[in-house]
């Protein structure tokens, strides 16, 4: 897989992850919460993930909760926190 497949790859499964936990990594970026640089920095560090095969699998198994390899697990937590709705 060349690194531009293997890249968008790693980022769709970065996007997918922190969707499935609540994280709005777009909103975050709007918001400012994160930079443009942020996100370019966590996708690199999903795609040096040694198991983004097991990542897809606990995504299309719709698994609840970030795998516990999850190179930007904190980062999506923090954003999750950030972009929560609030009720009233």
């Amino acid at each position: 897989m060349s690194y531009i497949r293997r890249l968008v790859h790693h980022e769709r499964l970065m996007t997918r992850l922190a969707a499935r936990n609540g994280a709005d990594l777009d909103l975050a970026m709007m918001s400012g919460a994160l930079s443009p640089a942020d996100v370019r920095s966590a996708t690199q560090a999903c795609l040096g993930c040694t198991d983004p095969e097991r990542c897809a699998a606990h995504l299309d198994d719709a698994s609840v909760g970030m795998p516990a390899f999850c190179r930007n697990a904190e980062m999506i937590a923090r954003v999750a926190d950030m972009t929560l709705p609030v009720s009233d």
